[in-house]
């Protein structure tokens, strides 16, 4: 088959199961759970995987799973990837009653995609055009949410990094694979559908605990120690720093109180907090982050508190190849015209899709499909149709363009390569980023 044949076919196997992927995507809608929770979706994902014949299943980590197609000719390694988990979003609605899980950022549809990409090259017609492997990835715990809950999985030995494709990448389930791909929903952007070469930022996370003494808030506050007003003065330091900050590093903080304090009656003692600090280059955020501890110990000193901070590996800045993304616009465009094919820019949120582009090729595309805004009570996808079939076609067809006869074009885009990071400066980068301190007036 010529390799316009082949692309033909991978759509029609799109198309002809069209209903069914969009109705996966619907059924993980109503299933949402945070990052490493996530046992009913891992579950149902692993009986589409079996039901459209993908071998090889592999779990990994807690909830996470893969599975290869396999050409049988020697060529590079594509892994497509899909999220499994949802944020926790009170009042969504499509959040779960008893949770508050909810799918709002569209890692439902992406799933979907997977699979759908997946079954279209699964074919024996196709894979006779292409040399190579295909890898599926179910990939937990995204979004960097439930630190603590984390924290206590981290201690437990169940996992080492709060992100899912950091584990991925520790435990060897990405070794071998030579570039990756996956399309994030996103809000609509006037008649663009598709958007593909943004950037984004990369974070830290921090675990906060301000200690105090308590005391009877009316009769005695001058024998307490107020550890919330000490949480308050490290919030103000914070902001006092923003001056410090460069554009060029798109710096953005933004520290929660997740406890107050045990009753109104009684000085708070113990007052914790959560903050990312997130920036465009590794080295911006890594200056912002000194910042905030010195914020953070002042406030506790001012005070007479004591703090204890942990900070702990986030996400890095994604940087999609430039090549990579070139030859899926070019199938992007083919797909749905070249006038509903858009340049993303840069974002201050952040992906741990980041990771994985320090180490290979990856593109990070955006399907326009949903309205609201991403993470909020309002957000919703609306266009399955593109959320889906669309932004799966578009992968799948550059999957095709890599692997087409021997690979040669996927060979070019991994010679012309450049990692940022080898996988054990990778480890050892995330690992120096782990901290705990403490600090007494």
């Amino acid at each position: 088959m010529s390799i316009e044949d082949i692309k033909k076919k991978v759509e029609s196997n799109i198309d002809s199961n069209a209903e069914d992927l969009i109705g996966i995507a619907k059924d993980i809608l109503d299933m949402p759970e945070p990052g490493y929770r996530e046992f009913k979706t891992s579950k149902y994902t692993e009986k589409q995987f079996n039901k459209y014949g993908f071998s090889n299943i592999e779990k990994v980590s807690m909830t996470g799973l893969k599975a290869v197609i396999d050409t049988g000719r020697a060529g590079p390694t594509v892994c497509v990837m899909g999220e499994l988990d949802s944020l926790v979003v009170l009042g969504h609605p499509h959040a779960d009653e008893e949770t508050n899980a909810a799918h709002a950022c569209g890692h439902h549809c992406q799933i979907a995609q997977m699979i759908a990409v997946g079954q279209s090259l699964n074919d024996p017609e196709v894979l006779q055009g292409l040399s190579g492997k295909i890898v599926l990835v179910a990939v937990p715990a995204e979004e960097n949410i439930e630190v603590e809950y984390r924290k206590t999985l981290r201690e437990e030995g169940k996992i080492e990094f709060l992100l899912g494709k950091q584990e991925f990448v520790k435990l060897g389930a990405l070794d071998g694979v030579d570039i990756a791909m996956m399309t994030h929903t996103s809000n609509f952007d006037g008649e663009k559908i598709l958007g593909a070469g943004g950037t984004n930022n990369g974070t830290v996370s921090k675990s906060i605990k301000f200690i105090g003494k308590a005391s009877h808030a009316g009769g005695a506050p001058h024998n307490g120690i107020n550890a919330l007003n000490a949480a308050n003065l490290a919030m103000a330091g914070i902001h006092f720093q923003r001056e410090t900050f460069q554009e060029k590093d798109s710096i953005r903080i933004h520290p929660i109180i997740t406890q107050g304090g045990a009753a109104v009656s009684s000085v708070p003692a113990d007052v914790r907090m959560e903050t990312y600090v997130r920036g465009s280059t590794i080295e911006g955020f890594l200056d912002a982050s000194e910042k905030v501890d010195r914020a953070l110990r002042g406030g506790a000193m001012a005070i007479g508190a004591e703090v204890e901070i942990t900070t702990l590996p986030g996400y890095l800045p994604i940087n999609n190849d430039k090549n990579l993304t070139e030859m899926y616009k070019i199938n992007a465009s083919d797909l749905i015209g070249e006038d509903k094919v858009g340049q993303a820019g840069h974002s201050g949120g952040s992906t741990d899709m980041g990771d994985i582009s320090q180490l290979m090729p990856t593109i990070h595309p955006y399907v326009h499909s949903a309205s609201g805004d991403g993470h909020g009570i309002d957000y919703v996808v609306e266009d399955y149709n593109s959320a889906v079939i669309t932004a799966a076609k578009a992968m799948a067809l550059t999957v095709v363009d890599l692997l087409h006869g021997n690979a040669e074009k996927g060979k070019e885009i991994v010679d012309k390569f450049e990692p940022l990071l080898t996988k054990d400066a990778y480890l050892k980068l995330l690992r120096s980023m782990y901290r705990q301190e403490k600090f007494k007036a």
